[in-house]
């Protein structure tokens, strides 16, 4: 088995992510806990057992780091060294606590600010996201470039697969690149329940103050590799991607490819959501073996896959 662990990104929580794991795992619990302490907030009753806060990108996006690392430590002790992991936006700071470049009480320090960075320029450029659903990815973007000439401020965002291009801006800019779309041909669009302009030149205020914070930390060597999804292959210099990727498209589909390309046979998702493990079908097809944990029904199923094959 040559592994290649996928983190989530926001927009996979929910109301009650990981309760059950909280309940049934020590070893996810403890991690909740530790996680806990470093944020100042108790992650179960601010976070997943809220309604409101868990829709709040300062809130969210530090509960998804902890959840994932949660459950990658809570099968450590059957899951080989993985060739490689991956995260989309936010996972990539779980994917690097992984790799044990980042410490985990670091990264949940950092993550703390920069969800409350994001979060106060997206309440301060208010924007919509939109999945554009077709393969031809060449139409969008240069539909995007004609009305960026004009000053629309409308941007691709996000290239999750290579038939799905999320669009992100400001809400009259994408309504007007939804239209000519529309015109064009595209048959099939949804908006997203997103209204930060994530991924962006509108996030400029947040990578400003993310430069600032990130300014003394310290990165360890990676233990293996982990891919970016901002420049879609291995990290490098990872201080200065996590940096552009706040305003810079993240391209998904093309690291994850490149993550099979150099070995990966077997792909497992860690978080709220089997987005990513959705992603990889459409990308990486069948030859992939696919699985996900979620919840503590699929965290069984996972720890016995990967016991059976030690």
């Amino acid at each position: 088995m040559k592994l290649g662990i996928l983190m989530s990104g926001q927009g996979a929580q929910k109301v009650g992510m990981g309760a059950d794991l909280y309940e049934q795992v020590p070893v996810y619990k403890e991690t909740i806990d530790e996680a806990s302490k470093v944020l100042g907030y108790d992650i179960m009753s601010t976070i997943v057992n809220d309604e409101e806060n868990v829709k709040q990108t300062q809130y969210t996006q530090p509960a998804i780091l902890a959840m994932s690392t949660a459950i990658y430590r809570s099968l450590a002790d059957v899951m080989p060294t993985p060739q490689a992991t991956l995260g989309l936006s936010l996972g990539e700071y779980s994917a690097l606590v992984a790799a044990d470049v980042l410490d985990f009480d670091q990264a949940m320090a950092i993550i703390k600010d920069r969800g409350a960075y994001m979060q106060a320029a997206g309440e301060g450029n208010p924007g919509k996201m939109v999945a554009v659903m077709t393969d031809d990815q060449d139409l969008v973007v240069d539909t995007i470039k004609t009305l960026q000439v004009a000053g629309g401020k409308v941007y691709p965002a996000n290239y999750n697969t290579f038939n799905q291009l999320v669009i992100c801006g400001v809400a009259d800019d994408v309504n007007q690149a939804m239209q000519a779309l529309t015109e064009a041909g595209v048959a099939r669009m949804v908006e997203l329940p997103v209204s930060g302009p994530f991924h962006t030149p509108l996030m400029d205020p947040a990578a400003n103050q993310l430069k600032e914070r990130l300014a003394d930390e310290q990165f360890a060597p990676m233990a293996f590799d982990v891919y970016s999804n901002t420049t879609g292959q291995k990290f490098t210099n990872v201080k200065e991607t996590l940096l552009e990727q706040i305003v810079s498209p993240t391209y998904f589909a093309q690291a994850l490819q490149a993550m099979v390309d150099d070995g990966v046979d077997t792909l497992i998702e860690f978080g709220s959501s089997d987005t990513l493990y959705k992603f990889a079908r459409k990308i990486v097809g069948k030859d992939v073996k696919r699985y996900k944990v979620t919840d503590f029904k699929t965290y069984q199923e996972v720890r016995e896959m990967l016991a059976a094959t030690e």
